[in-house]
């Protein structure tokens, strides 16, 4: 089994024969939840790509442990990289999306209020589940053991979200309107390099005029497959397909 995973702050000088003391809630999962002790191996990371393989020295406390680092990975920038817009879920159908598209290898994330969207992000609720996509998305890319964390942005727009994919190397819309002139995402051409930005509809679908104008940024119509998924499957479903194609799985 593979080390378990803790977020730092900082790794910014940390190397051969340092120590590094993981304090607060990170801390506190490794001595009182996990109960490490001296001996054991865990890495640390930043969540921005770089990390540090280490041995438990000491834990003290409920929440002090100390690491001596001796392996000092480092995840690339990936390339393409995979930006997903999810439309709001209701419930905590968006926390599932965010956790499995993490977990599968998505680089960002960035909520998208559509017209059809049930949940709205409105004032402090707003926040609290903005603030909740990120733990999220923090949370699960300990748990698949990454180093490097998707970016959770700020809620968009539909203007917003067509400007994001006007600058994109490939966009796609997915929907299920098979009615509507699509191609399948499995055979659509894509760049071996820059950016790919895909937009997941609502549970209602995407509306004409979004359609409209996505197409009109740039973004291709697409689908999946034969069959209609929820929009918390989809995206993790769309990005699980592309990490295959571009190679970054092989």
């Amino acid at each position: 089994m593979t080390a378990p995973v803790f977020v730092v702050d900082s790794l910014e000088g940390v190397g051969p024969g340092s120590v590094v003391d993981v304090e607060g809630p990170e801390g506190r999962h490794a001595v009182s939840v996990r109960r490490l002790q001296p001996g054991e191996n865990v890495v640390l990371t930043d969540g921005r790509g770089r990390g540090a393989a280490g041995v438990v020295v000491s834990v003290s406390g409920k929440d002090h442990m100390v690491v001596e680092p001796f392996e000092f990975p480092v995840e690339p920038e990936p390339s393409p990289r995979i930006t997903v817009v999810q439309a709001l879920p209701k419930g905590d159908r968006g926390e599932l999306a965010v956790e499995t598209m993490t977990e599968t290898g998505v680089d960002a994330i960035v909520p998208w209020q559509a017209a059809r969207c049930i949940t709205q992000w409105k004032g402090d609720r707003g926040l609290k589940a903005l603030a909740k996509w990120r733990a999220t998305a923090r949370e699960a890319g300990k748990q698949a053991r990454r180093l490097r964390f998707p970016d959770v942005a700020d809620a968009s727009s539909t203007k917003q979200v067509a400007a994001l994919l006007a600058k994109a190397d490939f966009a796609a819309v997915l929907h299920s309107d098979f009615e509507h002139e699509s191609v399948p995402l499995a055979t659509a051409e894509l760049p071996a390099e820059g950016e790919i930005v895909l937009v997941v509809g609502p549970e209602g679908g995407v509306a004409r005029d979004e359609l409209a104008l996505f197409e009109e940024a740039g973004a291709r119509a697409c689908v999946l497959g034969p069959s209609v998924l929820r929009t918390s499957t989809a995206g993790t479903a769309a990005v699980a397909l592309l990490l295959g194609r571009t190679g970054r799985w092989s």
